[in-house]
């Protein structure tokens, strides 16, 4: 059982805080879960994104200043924008230690429910707090309602964003730009010795998307007995999902099998932007689409390829929206050199690192990324 699932059981009610300060964090940690709250804290707007992607919170307290020396609340009024695309039935209470009547006001019209000045007075925080856990939602329209079922729902079926197996360290970080993601990644054992990993992008936003995602997960779950052969689990499900959907739906996706007894991944990709295979050495390839987009032809060809990994190498995936988000600053180059700077980071954190660097940008799309590393 998960932590978060213990903390559900137990009754307790999760507070996520946001602030760049170490000191500030664990104070108000320790505030909190001295009154019976459990803490998640994060350090960072892409930090704070990215737990309100992966996990439920009931309330969020955050710092409106992320920058050394800024303090004129613009990070924060950003990050409360985005907390409240993702996230609109959560209460969120901002604190600064620069605060105004005009920065107050213009939080409350970007979202917050509550303005904290620091310093603060604990009695007085833990009023504002427990109001805004204890008040009544007001009655939420069917189409939030929808978009948080969806969203829990999406959750339960998308894997933990880590798994280790086989010799392999593998992460994921999915940074939706709204409250669910039309981007699907999954990780499955296949069998003692293979395992399977895959990234996909569905067309469109939204709970259009997301159903659409669901439906292509649920289609590959179900074609077990082809899962070691890329080629041919890809053009079942390319004909499954052409069936299903209709003519203007379709999907690209990279589906690999890691086998460690050669230590070689053989793969399909099928209209995805190409992964990065960077070697122990520095050396990269990029690893091309080898067939179309999954759902536009009913029967279609799906080439297979394979490619040797040693010690040290990694494989990183990512969606579209990853490079999308910083097209301002290059796109597609952008995207590449970033991972090259970064791959030699060591086994964990390059895939969250990444996220959270696209994110900076200007979303507009779901942003996942996926790193398979070589131990």
């Amino acid at each position: 059982m998960t932590l978060e699932a213990v903390e559900r059981k137990a009754g307790l009610q999760k507070v996520l805080v946001v602030d760049d300060q170490a000191d500030v964090r664990e104070a108000l940690r320790l505030l909190l879960k001295g009154a019976g709250y459990a803490i998640e804290t994060a350090d960072s707007p892409n930090d704070a994104l990215a737990a309100a992607a992966y996990r439920d919170h009931d309330l969020i307290v955050m710092d409106m200043n992320y920058t050394w020396d800024t303090t004129s609340g613009e990070e924060g009024l950003r990050l409360l924008d985005r907390l409240r695309s993702q996230r609109r039935d959560v209460p969120i209470i901002a604190m600064t230690g620069w605060s105004t009547i005009e920065l107050a006001v213009e939080a409350m019209h970007h979202g917050a429910c509550d303005f904290v000045p620091k310093p603060w007075e604990n009695r007085h925080f833990l009023s504002v707090v427990k109001k805004h856990l204890n008040t009544e939602p007001e009655r939420a329209r069917p189409m939030d309602v929808e978009l948080a079922i969806a969203r829990k729902v999406q959750r339960k079926l998308l894997p933990q964003p880590h798994f280790n197996a086989y010799g392999l360290s593998c992460e994921c970080a999915c940074l939706p730009a709204g409250e669910i993601s039309g981007d699907l990644y999954d990780f499955f054992e296949i069998d003692s010795e293979s395992m399977a990993f895959l990234l996909g992008d569905v067309c469109g936003k939204g709970i259009g998307a997301a159903l659409l995602m669901a439906n292509l997960q649920a289609t590959i779950r179900g074609q077990r007995e082809l899962a070691r052969y890329p080629s041919k689990l890809m053009e079942r499900v390319n004909y499954l999902f052409f069936e299903s959907t209709r003519p203007e739906h379709y999907a690209s996706m990279f589906y690999g099998v890691y086998e460690a007894s050669t230590r070689s991944i053989r793969y399909a990709n099928c209209g995805h932007p190409p992964p990065v295979l960077v070697r122990a050495s520095g050396e990269y390839e990029l690893l091309e689409p080898s067939a179309t987009v999954l759902g536009a032809f009913k029967e279609r060809g799906f080439e297979e390829r394979r490619v040797a990994m040693r010690p040290g190498d990694r494989m990183v995936l990512f969606s579209d929206g990853f490079w999308e988000a910083r097209m301002d600053d290059g796109g597609e180059d952008w995207a590449l050199q970033a991972i090259l700077a970064r791959a030699g980071s060591g086994s964990r954190g390059l895939a969250g690192a990444l996220g959270s660097m696209a994110a900076e940008g200007e979303q507009a799309d779901d942003v996942t990324v996926m790193d398979i590393f070589v131990l």
